[in-house]
């Protein structure tokens, strides 16, 4: 396997965890005005099981866009210029999902913690939908001249199938979140979160079953891919949606959220196989289409990124399933998250009851 290739690899592998870390953080957020309803209290302690990890999951999206850059200048700079506005109004919402979680609490008023659990719900709501209106576009074609550079407007981003791509990711990630939340709340409000996984997850698993059919038909038609092997990701993401239903029916919380994740996880590596060996799709011009290979780096710059690459992701891997573990435990409405060295300095503690 070329270098280059392994760098194509490496960032269909980073958009997987952003995209199933970052996508239960989504569905929380858009849970939490109508799983708490007016309960504050309950609120509070739904935005704690995401409040000691939000910001360590979006470093997948900081790395992802930083190897990007860093291995495929041509792809990024296209794709960036193609999708400015698209991209400045994630950068915006992005800022605005950081502020409400860390406004929410500085005031104890009610008009303002409502205002900041709303500007989250419709961030978190609106950031999965732009993700995948973007990510599709990079197979179902844009506008791309001779030059490598984007010919389109704003508008040449959407299409049946990228639309389609935003609003199913959306529900995936909502159904992944309320499954996220089944597993780490307990009493009362674990109750609801399986109410609402339950209520969400056939239509997720449908929308999740004919967007991975329609990424393989979308890349034989304007990629020219066979239907091996795209066709083996397509197929796992379907088989683990089905397994979703009946999963969270019976509360096998631990399952269902597995199924979830390899559901999303199984788009992002089927969107990458139908677009290989290309990295963007021209939809002008097929001959304009970025290759993998015309798009990278030079030799030397891909070799050094990945020996740092090897001796860094190890440990950054380490440190994030060590806080996953540090705050693996439920929570109930009587208690509350520090940081994992607060809780490493009471080792004997015993973990609060929930109360119903």
């Amino acid at each position: 396997m070329s270098l280059e290739v392994l760098w194509f690899c490496l960032i269909c592998v980073l958009w997987t965890g952003y995209l199933v870390l970052e996508g239960f953080d989504f569905g929380v957020g858009m849970l939490s005005p109508f799983l708490a309803r007016r309960d504050e209290e309950g609120r509070k302690t739904v935005m704690d099981t995401i409040g000691p990890i939000w910001d360590g999951n979006e470093v997948w999206l900081i790395v992802a866009g930083g190897a990007t850059f860093a291995a495929f200048p041509q792809w990024y700079a296209t794709m960036f210029s193609g999708f400015y506005l698209a991209l400045l109004v994630i950068l915006v919402l992005l800022i605005m999902r950081v502020v409400s979680f860390e406004w929410r609490d500085k005031s104890d008023s009610t008009r303002w913690r409502s205002f900041w659990s709303w500007a989250n719900f419709g961030c978190s709501a609106l950031l999965p939908v732009l993700w995948g209106v973007g990510l599709s576009n990079l197979l179902a074609g844009v506008p791309i001249d001779g030059d490598g550079e984007f010919a389109g407007n704003f508008w040449s981003l959407f299409s049946p199938y990228t639309v389609f791509a935003g609003v199913a990711v959306a529900l995936l990630c909502l159904t992944h979140g309320a499954t996220f939340l089944s597993l780490r709340l307990d009493g009362e409000l674990r109750d609801r979160a399986h109410a609402f996984a339950s209520r969400f997850v056939p239509l997720s698993a449908v929308a999740a079953a004919a967007l991975l059919a329609w990424t393989v038909v979308v890349g034989a038609d304007v990629n020219g891919r066979d239907l091996f092997p795209g066709i083996v990701p397509a197929l796992i993401g379907g088989l683990a949606a089905s397994a979703s239903v009946p999963l969270i029916r019976a509360r096998r919380e631990g399952w269902a959220f597995v199924a979830t994740a390899v559901t999303i996880g199984a788009w992002v590596v089927t969107l990458f196989t139908e677009m290989y060996p290309r990295v963007m799709v021209s939809s002008s011009d097929f001959v304009n289409s970025l290759s993998i290979e015309d798009a990278a780096s030079s030799h030397y710059t891909l070799t050094v990124m990945t020996v740092v690459a090897a001796v860094l992701t190890p440990v950054v891997l380490l440190y994030q399933g060590w806080t996953y573990h540090v705050f693996k435990a439920r929570l109930g409405l009587t208690e509350r998250v520090g940081s994992p060295i607060d809780l490493l300095a009471k080792p004997d503690s015993e973990p609060t009851q929930s109360t119903e």
